[in-house]
């Protein structure tokens, strides 16, 4: 039985775990928002919540166990003068973890672990970007396809007007008869002898 053991093994060993935790501590602190698996996201809620209740405190005893954890200046710089300041009057509570559903190759449950609060600072400007080259490319292809379609069409009209002009020389020709298109064989003689008879 499992009782009173807290933590979730993720299916490592102690230190692999230790280190996996460690990157998604430095991940979320420089993205502010990191997406992983649910598992990994709820693990490592609490391991970044301890590091920012840390950083709250701000002395150099904590900054030395932040630093002791993180093993990454840039982070722990980050924590202390960014994160912690913007967190001074909440009391817990720091991350969040929304969940997006299952991951398409091996049907993995994916979260969103994010610091609250910062949802604004992420950078959306790469995302619209990507949005508005997507609907672009789009509308190119959109374009590039009705001048395809206007350019088969004019073809085809053309075809068809040459059909109509094929058929109208015929008609107009004397020696085809329109409603049978047979040629009159007939000369002047037999014309005569017809009106006599």
């Amino acid at each position: 039985m499992r009782h009173r053991k807290s933590g979730r093994k993720l299916n490592r060993t102690a230190s692999h775990r230790k280190a996996l935790l460690r990157n998604l501590a430095n991940q979320l602190i420089a993205h502010k928002e990191i997406k992983t698996t649910t598992e990994k996201a709820k693990e490592a809620r609490s391991t970044v919540e301890r590091l920012i209740t840390y950083a709250k405190k701000g002395d150099l005893h904590h900054r030395r166990l932040a630093f002791g954890f993180l093993r990454d200046k840039n982070s722990i710089n980050t924590l202390f003068d960014e994160i912690a300041p913007a967190f001074s009057d909440r009391q817990g509570g720091y991350t969040r973890v929304l969940k997006l559903g299952r991951r398409d190759g091996d049907g993995a449950a994916l979260s969103l672990l994010q610091l609250v609060g910062f949802e604004k600072l992420t950078d959306t400007s790469k995302s619209e970007k990507k949005k508005r080259t997507k609907k672009k490319a789009k509308a190119e292809e959109i374009s590039t396809d009705e001048q395809q379609v206007e350019e088969k069409s004019e073809k085809k009209v053309k075809k068809k007007t040459e059909v109509v002009e094929k058929q109208e020389t015929q008609i107009e020709s004397p020696d085809i008869e329109p409603e049978t298109g047979k040629t009159d064989t007939t000369t002047e003689s037999d014309s005569e002898t017809l009106e006599e008879k």
